[in-house]
């Protein structure tokens, strides 16, 4: 357990249906708040992306690995929704990988296997505390990832690198 009273690992044991959850499209320009805003950089979905890969799957924060490209495969945090916080008109996919890159990759393919939901998607009274609560999602997220059988998915074949 956290300091926050939240668990450091979430999820069985093994992933458990719909899981895994396999996704891929071009990275879009978001509303340009992960970086800037909250020092987290986010890497969006396409909207028709959202739309139709991702309406089975309740809106909250979810976790598993992403692949920009041909690039190692990494963890991520992902929050599918609204941004209460924000007050979003559109339902958007933001895709935290928990990596430092030195450059923006707009317009490269991202894919994505999503293992397991962290947490419901909610409003937060101030700025401080959606950063917090990130910043705890992307714990939860790393620890949560050392499992083996959520190990294995980084090298599933969907991850494979493809020619150029």
């Amino acid at each position: 357990m956290s300091c926050s009273g939240r668990p450091l690992i979430v999820g069985s044991d093994e992933p458990e249906p719909p899981f895994p959850l396999y996704v891929q499209g071009t990275v879009v320009k978001g509303f340009g708040r992960g970086s800037k805003q909250l020092g987290i950089p986010t890497a969006n979905l396409p909207s028709d992306v959202v739309e139709r890969a991702l309406t089975d799957i309740p809106i909250g924060v979810y976790y598993g690995w992403a692949q920009v490209d041909n690039g190692p495969v990494l963890p991520m945090v992902m929050s599918l929704g609204w941004n209460p916080f924000f007050k979003n008109e559109k339902r958007s996919g933001e895709v935290h990988i928990i990596h430092k890159f030195k450059d923006d990759f707009y317009g490269q393919n991202l894919r994505i296997a999503i293992l397991a939901y962290i947490r419901a998607e909610k409003d937060y009274e101030s700025l401080d505390a959606l950063v917090e609560d990130i910043n705890m999602d992307i714990r939860v997220a790393a620890k949560s990832l050392e499992r083996g059988a959520y190990l294995r998915v980084k090298d599933a074949p969907f991850f494979e690198v493809k020619p150029e």
